[in-house]
């Protein structure tokens, strides 16, 4: 497996473009991205589990129900979420994108980011669909992950090469995410695409699976959004043998999407609003997977302890206490906890206890700009891990006046 370039177009078959059409007031910001596939592709997406969902959740979900799509539209500067005509315009929204590629519109996925209830108007997604598509390019993905970004202050995007079957397949991803980052999911926004030949069954019950241990292991404010989707979409351009089945090929394509997804959680994480640290929770000695995962994700989204890591300080004290509100049933007294980062490792709890440890060198440590909570259980084999980010000031500033 191999890190390249190209983003979502690096799978054979892909084209991706983003523009500016006025959805947003800055009109120096692209607002309207496009990812479209030659031929229709096996498609399979997850959603937010908030109840409130953004309408083009419905649409697409209802668009997709066949196993098979080949675009995605996707604005940002407004979630589409709320509002009495929003499947109306999700569904507009692919009829006329379907019409200037020539594609049926049920075969689009559409996707909407940013401000929630208020109303959206179509006419500038309608009237730059003209654009977008003639925008379209193998060098496009650039573009379009900048369409999709609200208050993220960076794209995030990732492609890797693989073999299946003897046959070198490409998988690439581009997402947004900054606030509203909680499991189950989080705010945002993640398109896949790949060249690898899987059937829709097999490519949903990939993604399901991986979800589990990366996207609905982020956290960054604990707020689950409304408008949360991860989409992949396999045209089989590779011509690799068909994947209907476990076995050899599906456990390749799952280390790739697993890479290209635990890249895009740490890129999400690391870009949390404010944030100035990427925070990784690994767990270890645990009972099971389970328990794992629920302490890792405590840990990771304590208020208390994201703050005690954007000042540097080495506040243990604060990771025992998520890890005691978990829900699970640990020995305390087995617990250990350290802190490592590129200026090294330190232990500051054992046996559930504390050591002696220098404050100096703990803060040398917690002032580089990611840091891994390290903590043991000795319950038992099982181990996860959780992503997020530190908590500051500007997280309060950014969302005091988000809207006005």
């Amino acid at each position: 497996m191999e890190i390249i370039t190209g983003g979502v177009c690096a799978a054979k078959g892909f084209t991706a473009s983003g523009i500016h059409c006025g959805i947003r007031k800055n009109k120096t910001k692209r607002d309207l991205a496009l990812i479209y596939s030659e031929v229709r592709a096996s498609a399979a997406a997850v959603y937010t589990t908030n109840k409130v969902k953004g309408a083009p959740l419905t649409v697409t979900k209802n668009n997709i129900a066949d196993g098979y799509a080949r675009a995605v539209i996707c604005n940002s500067g407004n979630a589409n979420t709320c509002n009495a005509n929003g499947i109306e315009i999700a569904t507009e929204t692919c009829r006329h994108l379907g019409e200037a590629l020539g594609i049926e519109g049920s075969d689009v996925v559409v996707a909407s980011t940013g401000v929630i209830g208020q109303p959206l108007d179509i006419t500038p997604i309608k009237n730059g669909i003209p654009e977008l598509v003639g925008a379209l390019s193998t060098d496009g993905s650039d573009n379009a992950a900048e369409g999709i970004m609200t208050t993220d202050t960076r794209k995030k995007e990732i492609a890797v090469s693989f073999t299946v079957g003897g046959k070198e397949c490409r998988i690439g991803g581009i997402a947004k995410g900054s606030g509203m980052i909680h499991p189950n999911m989080a705010t945002m926004l993640v398109f896949i695409t790949t060249d690898c030949a899987i059937s829709p069954a097999m490519l949903s019950r990939a993604l399901s699976s991986d979800i589990q241990t990366t996207f609905n292991m982020v956290s960054v404010d604990g707020d689950t959004s409304t408008n949360d989707m991860v989409t992949v979409l396999a045209n089989g351009m590779a011509a690799n043998e068909e994947i209907t089945d476990t076995g050899a090929d599906f456990d390749e394509f799952m280390k790739a999407l697993n890479t290209v997804t635990v890249y895009l959680c740490r890129r999400i994480a690391a870009d949390g609003e404010g944030a100035t640290k990427l925070l990784e929770c690994t767990v270890s000695g645990a009972k099971d997977d389970l328990c794992a995962r629920a302490i890792a994700k405590s840990v990771i989204c304590s208020s208390l302890v994201k703050a005690a890591m954007f000042g540097s300080d080495a506040n243990w004290g604060r990771v025992l206490c998520a890890i005691g509100y978990s829900g699970v049933e640990v020995d305390v007294e087995r617990v250990g906890v350290s802190f490592t980062s590129a200026a090294g490792t330190i232990k500051v709890c054992e046996n559930g206890a504390g050591i002696d440890f220098s404050e100096e060198v703990a803060k040398k440590i917690l002032l580089e700009d990611e840091i891994t909570i390290e903590v043991t259980l000795g319950d038992g084999d099982a181990a996860s891990v959780a992503w997020g980010c530190d908590l500051t000031y500007d997280y309060v500033k950014i969302n005091g006046d988000y809207r006005t």
